[in-house]
This record gives C-alpha cells, sequence and structure tokens, in this order.
C-alpha cells in the first residue's frame, strides 16, 4: 500500500509538473505573439507618415519621380509582409528607400526649410527610435521563450505542445541598422 501511495504522489507531482511547463509555454508565446504587435503598431505608424514624406517632397522635386515611386513600392511590401522573415526583408528595403528620399533634400534647398518637411523629419525620427526600442522588447521575449523551450523539462513538453522557437528581428546588413538621417545641418 505505500508503495502504490508513492507512485501516485509522483504521478500527481508529474501531472502538475507538465500543466505547469505547458501553462507556462502558452504564456511565453503569446508574450512572444503581443511583442510582434507592439512592433507591427510603430510600423503601421511609419507606413501611415510615409505617404505625407513623398507628397511633401513631390511639390518639389517633380522629377525624381522614380525615388519617390521605389519608396512607396518599398512601403507596400512592407505594409504586406507575413512573418518576421520577410518583415525584416521588406524593412531592410524601405530603410534605404527613405535614406535615398531624404538625399534627395540636399538638392532642393527649398524643401530641406520647409517646416511641413522638417516636422514629418523628427516625426520619423520619433517612430523610428520607437521602432528600434519594440525591436529590441520583441528580441528580448523571444529569446526568453527559445530558452524555456530548451530548458527541462520544457523541452520534453514543448513538442508535444506545438511549440517552436520563434525568430528574431534583427536587421541583415549594417547600412539597414541606421535609422535614417534626419538632420540637415
Amino acid at each position: 500500500m505505500p508503495v502504490l501511495i508513492i507512485i501516485l504522489v509522483i504521478a500527481v507531482i508529474l501531472v502538475v509538473m507538465l500543466i505547469g511547463t505547458y501553462n507556462k509555454l502558452v504564456g511565453l508565446r503569446n508574450g512572444v505573439e503581443s511583442s510582434w504587435r507592439q512592433v507591427d503598431v510603430q510600423l503601421q505608424k511609419r507606413y501611415d507618415l510615409v505617404p505625407n514624406l513623398v507628397e511633401t517632397v513631390k511639390g518639389y522635386a517633380k522629377h525624381e519621380q522614380e525615388t519617390l515611386e521605389k519608396v512607396i513600392e518599398a512601403r507596400n511590401m512592407a505594409m504586406n509582409a507575413n512573418g518576421v522573415h520577410d518583415q525584416q526583408a521588406a524593412e531592410n528595403m524601405l530603410t534605404g528607400t527613405l535614406k535615398s528620399l531624404f538625399a534627395l533634400s540636399e538638392s532642393y534647398p527649398d524643401l530641406k526649410a520647409n517646416q511641413n518637411f522638417l516636422m514629418l523629419q523628427q516625426e520619423l525620427a520619433s517612430i523610428e527610435n520607437k521602432i528600434a526600442y519594440s525591436r529590441q522588447h520583441y528580441n528580448d521575449v523571444v529569446r526568453g521563450y527559445n530558452t524555456v523551450q530548451q530548458q527541462f523539462p520544457a523541452n520534453m513538453v514543448a513538442p508535444m505542445a506545438g511549440a517552436r522557437p520563434a525568430e528574431y528581428f534583427e536587421l541583415e546588413n549594417e547600412a539597414a541598422r541606421e535609422a535614417p538621417k534626419v538632420s540637415f545641418n
């Protein structure tokens, strides 16, 4: 009889551990998804700002249509990207085209002095900082989630729970790691 009680206690402890581990994985996965939504919110703010920037530049740089079209195309690709990997590539492209848009302003002194353009530049700089913070937070949450999946006993429960490592949101090259310059001093 005492052996049966010991086996029953061990079984109950194992079930409680499995349930606790499963619940922890679910909570961390939800944290990853929530953090990604915060990144997405900041990216959407940048997407909403891009058309205003393009319209402001368009008034001064009418013959720079190709550059303006590339910016809008990159924005649309970024808005329609699915998944972390596709989003990374699209964001790298958008960052590059925004740099070319700001480089145009060097050729147009009136544009550089335009108050609307200056305000949009400041707003973009603020949004870029928020995106950087959101990316960092997301990657921190992903690290925690992925680490728990590799630790015992979660490494045994994770495959049964359908938990898979989450992707980090990383920039692919050094040039893309810098926010577009928005200062023309």
